[in-house]
């Protein structure tokens, strides 16, 4: 019998933009800023805080990441990873997407001016700025250490949580940040050796498409010793105690076992490996830092 061929149908409205905000990388953001709110009181975080502050935070990330699509959607269009995406399948007009990423930035800045706070607020608005301009309009196109300059803005999720929680920033929710910050380039370069060839098509000049696969594997690795270690400090600061550091040096020695593979190999097979650990490896650790905060309060009131 011949074959008949079925068009693809459209995905629906709502799952087109859902897509301009990358849900995925937005629940990680969320989940580390909500680690800063709960870290940041030794009691419940005010309501309002978690509601809201959660709620304008979340809405600020999928904004910065539909920016990006708008911004990208040139580059999106030549690389394998992307192509598919709402912007270069025509599946959504550009000022919409625009549009819809503007909105979402408003709201998100006005649920954390009227129920948070204006730190919060002016934060998070200086970290949606830091990743949808400064990064991805121009850090990404001139500098091969774009996602290491870049990187503050993807770190600041914790600060924002902290001032969400507290109205201030204290010297904890800093050492949150520079885990994130440190974590960054490890992660993201893994990702970047595998999709080079995309990079360069698109004229990116990621770390691998300008000094080569021998010289990012070995920022690889050298980023992964730094971030066991910094990882190591909130236990040295009495920020976390022991279920926190066996955590954090467990996940750490899978991470530098990942990077050590990835630097020994000929080839760039375990570099996605290496990626996926990466995300396992931030998630994990955050939430070890949440529940070694809540057992050490329990034990504080048991003894």
């Amino acid at each position: 019998m011949p074959q008949i061929a079925i068009a693809a149908l459209p995905l629906p409205a709502w799952k087109r933009y859902l897509a301009l905000c990358k849900p995925k990388v937005v629940l990680l953001i969320v989940f580390t800023a909500l680690v800063g709110m709960f870290l940041s009181t030794p009691g419940m975080v005010p309501w309002s805080a978690l509601i809201f502050g959660t709620l304008g935070i979340g809405m600020a990330a999928a904004s910065g990441a539909a920016l990006n699509h708008w911004v990208d959607q040139r580059i999106d269009a030549v690389m394998d990873r992307t192509r598919n995406r709402p912007l270069p399948q025509g599946e959504l007009a550009s000022s919409s997407a625009l549009a819809f990423a503007l909105l979402l930035g408003a709201l998100a800045m006005a649920l954390l001016v009227l129920f948070v706070n204006t730190l919060t607020a002016v934060l998070t608005f200086i970290a949606l700025i830091g990743y949808a301009v400064i990064y991805t309009v121009f850090l990404k196109r001139m500098t091969s250490q774009n996602i290491v300059l870049g990187g503050a803005a993807g770190a600041a999720p914790p600060v924002l949580g902290w001032a969400a929680a507290t109205g201030e920033v204290h010297p904890e929710a800093i050492l949150l940040f520079l885990i994130i910050f440190v974590w960054t380039p490890p992660h993201f370069w893994a990702l970047a050796i595998k999709r080079r060839d995309d990079y360069a098509r698109a004229g990116i000049p990621m770390l691998p498409v300008t000094h080569g696969v021998a010289v990012t594997k070995r920022y690889i690795l050298l980023y992964t010793l730094v971030l066991v270690a910094v990882s190591l400090m909130p236990f040295v600061m009495n920020m976390s105690g022991v279920l926190y550091i066996a955590g954090a040096m467990a996940l750490g020695i899978g991470f530098v076992h990942n990077a050590i593979a990835l630097y020994r190999a000929r080839d760039d097979g375990p570099a996605m490996k290496t990626f996926g650990y990466s995300i396992f490896y931030l998630s994990a650790l955050f939430a070890f830092f949440l529940a070694d905060h809540y057992l050490r309060l329990l034990l504080r009131q048991w003894f």
